[in-house]
């Protein structure tokens, strides 16, 4: 069959451009915004030719990200226009196998070919790019691991929650509602287990050792009433030179891992700082909304997607034929999450003003715990300079794509936030 292009590939077909065209439009509005001097605020932790060096990793970013873009979006357009999905389709049909491993097969296929496409960029970005501007750590054998190590899991973890999302799709009434809760379960489930079962399949994790630091986290977790059950060192050298840390766990079981990059760089002070912003987001229960609304976000994914796979819908009527495929649960699941592509991306703006409002209150809330908010000034500053990020994007490419505010404005606000204080 060929894909037919009627209503629906019409309207996939203007979103997929209108959004290239945005985020190629924000990308040379950055780099226009790019200014030739260094920020007084960060003289004396950056330094000109940091600077320098700095803008021209965004150049070099803001190129490979067009280009990528680009041939990303003209394989797909080959890939569906020659019927590739037809293709795939028939070549998984004509095995013989039923409705559940035949889907899995498709999915299967369909990721596989996915990886395939981005390996080449995945090489690039991380070997000449990265390794460029000084950032790569990873050897070859450790990339070739990963990506082995990456596909063991998907197997293991990703085709049995995809069987019983398309058992539940064949066999049972309401089927979004169960396939809803039941993905939910699981996610929750992998949220918990990944910390201890999957994560140090990648990396190494090192018990802090006690000292200085180790002392100061567990009073500023006292302080804050944080059950703090675990501090560990990452080896995150292993693979970027970039810093990073990060919190995991549930209720009273919760754990932080400082890459050891972080720890080699910033003073005890400024790592109090760092975890004292991580502590406001679980104080001002900003984990606890993003995963409501993430379940909520879910439910309307499944509840469309019931209504995409379903042959007597309207929306069912035009998806199958928009490709060149016929009616099945796991081609409909792949062809709708291509279609949904624009709508997610509408979400994740709404998703990131939120973000970024969280971003600021976590960092209201290590002020007000360190009394003080000048070491988690100092921390973003380092952080900032140690990964070379761009201190003005511009406010478009923000909007679009930034979780968390600019450098700069964090330390104006936070700046504010002292000065309120001293005249209270």
């Amino acid at each position: 069959m060929s894909p037919e292009f009627n209503v629906l590939a019409i309207s996939l077909l203007v979103a997929v451009f209108a959004f290239w065209k945005l985020d190629f439009i924000a990308t040379l509005l950055t780099l226009k915004n790019l200014e030739p001097k260094l920020p007084e605020e960060f003289r004396g932790v950056w330094d000109d030719a940091k600077y320098a060096k700095a803008q021209d990793y965004e150049r070099a970013q803001a190129k490979f990200g067009i280009t990528s873009s680009i041939s990303s979006l003209t394989i797909f357009l080959v890939f569906w226009f020659m019927g590739g999905f037809s293709w795939l389709d028939g070549l998984t049909r004509g095995m013989g196998h039923g409705d559940i491993a035949t889907g899995l097969l498709f999915i299967g296929g369909m990721y596989l070919l996915s990886m395939l496409m981005s390996l080449p960029f995945d090489i690039y970005s991380t070997f000449v790019l990265e390794e460029k501007f000084g950032f790569n750590k990873t050897t070859l054998g450790t990339f070739i691991m990963d990506q082995i190590k990456g596909l063991f899991i998907t197997a293991l973890i990703g085709a049995p929650i995809m069987a019983l999302i398309l058992w539940i799709f064949l066999s049972v009434a309401n089927a979004w509602i169960f396939a809803w809760l039941a993905v939910t379960v699981i996610s929750l489930a992998l949220t918990y287990l990944a910390p201890s079962l999957i994560l140090p399949l990648f990396n190494k994790f090192t018990p802090l050792e006690d000292g200085e630091l180790h002392q100061a986290i567990q009073k500023m977790a006292k302080k804050c009433e944080f059950p703090l059950t675990e501090i560990s060192v990452m080896d995150g050298s292993k693979r970027s030179a970039k810093a990073n840390a990060f919190f995991t766990g549930f209720g009273k079981r919760k754990k932080i891992a400082l890459f050891d990059t972080l720890v080699e760089k910033q003073s005890t002070d400024e790592l109090v700082a760092v975890l004292a912003h991580e502590i406001g987001h679980f104080k001002r229960k900003h984990i606890v909304q993003r995963l409501v609304l993430s379940i909520l976000q879910t439910a309307v994914i499944f509840f469309l997607l019931g209504m995409a796979t379903s042959q007597e819908s309207a929306f069912g009527q035009q998806l199958y034929p928009a490709f060149g495929v016929e009616h099945s649960y796991a081609v409909g699941l792949v062809l709708f999450m291509i279609v949904f592509k624009p709508v997610s991306r509408i979400l994740s703006i709404f998703m990131n003003i939120l973000s970024r409002k969280h971003e600021f209150e976590a960092d209201a809330y290590a002020s007000d715990a360190q009394g003080t908010p000048d070491n988690l000034v100092s921390a973003l500053k380092k952080l900032s300079a140690e990964n070379l990020s761009n201190l003005t994007p511009h406010p478009l490419e923000v909007f679009l794509d930034h979780s968390h505010p600019p450098v700069l404005t964090r330390i104006e606000a936070l700046k504010r936030l002292k000065g309120q204080s001293a005249q209270a």
